[in-house]
């Protein structure tokens, strides 16, 4: 089963980030042949293989319009 994705959506993985809070819950801000998401926990940035990311999703929480966290991405600062 693949589960469609867009970007800023929120998603619930099946392990927490290792961080403080141990959060299940990041966002996606790239997708392409890799993943970028924020851990909304830490603000931590992951690439992961979106192979392995579509193996490790949960479920789709919600789908944003925008970053719920600050990013500095690829291109520079974001308004």
């Amino acid at each position: 089963m693949v589960i469609e994705l867009a970007l800023y959506d929120e998603v619930e993985l099946k392990r927490p980030h290792p961080c403080s809070s141990r959060s299940k819950r990041f966002q996606i801000v790239r997708l392409g042949a890799d993943v970028k998401v924020i851990c909304l926990g830490c603000g931590n940035v992951l690439m992961i293989d979106r192979d392995k990311f579509h193996s490790r999703v949960k479920k789709v929480i919600a789908h944003h319009e925008a970053p719920l966290m600050p990013y500095y991405g690829d291109t520079g600062k974001q308004e």
